[in-house]
């Protein structure tokens, strides 16, 4: 299962399933195909719930975000 955490640091967020790994994949700008960062702020979770994100995503993600602007996640 892949692991969501805050990227650059030890800060696990938690683990996801495979779909919803590529439902981020889908939805978020990648640089390169080796590429397993990506920005968020509020306006993306907002897109994500427009899109049908699954609520347990959508729920782990508003949680790491917080009252953030923005956050930048990694995964593994």
């Amino acid at each position: 299962m892949p692991t969501l955490k805050l990227m650059g640091t030890d800060t696990v967020l938690g683990q996801i399933s495979d779909a919803q790994l590529q439902f981020l994949i889908d939805q978020l700008e990648e640089e390169h195909s080796e590429d397993k960062d990506y920005y968020l702020n509020q306006e993306t979770l907002t897109m994500f719930e427009e899109q049908g994100c699954d609520a347990e995503l959508l729920a782990l993600l508003r949680k790491a975000i917080g009252d953030a602007d923005e956050i930048d996640i990694e995964w593994e």
